[in-house]
């Protein structure tokens, strides 16, 4: 249940902030460069934030599953440990792609002029 709330109450917010840049007023000529820039860091900032959780979540499960499954089978603890190593360095290194996309969001002007 609480799950469920959880998932309900990010998917309103997301769809309030989503929807909310439509109701804006438009922006005058010389300022949508500003608006577009404003909004690649808020993106930017948000996409890292949420990948950086997701993927230590993600990191934590795993641990304790490989963790659980050494403590169950100590015998595979060698191949048990080399998974779970391939496994975290591949979450990671999703989390470094929006990092990189990211630092490209913050210093490259975007959208072009």
């Amino acid at each position: 249940m609480k799950m469920r709330f959880a998932l309900m109450f990010t998917f309103v917010v997301l769809t309030l902030g989503l929807a909310s840049p439509a109701y804006a007023q438009e922006a005058a000529g010389a300022a949508i460069g500003v608006e577009v820039v404003r909004w690649s860091i808020i993106t930017a900032g948000f996409a890292l934030a949420i990948a950086a959780t997701f993927g230590a979540l993600s990191q934590a499960k795993g641990l304790s599953a490989a963790v659980e499954g050494i403590a169950r089978n100590p015998a595979a603890a060698n191949d048990i440990r080399g998974n779970l190593i391939l496994g975290l360095v591949l979450i990671e290194s999703l989390v470094i792609y929006v990092l990189l996309i990211s630092l490209i969001l913050f210093f490259i002007k975007p959208f072009g002029s």
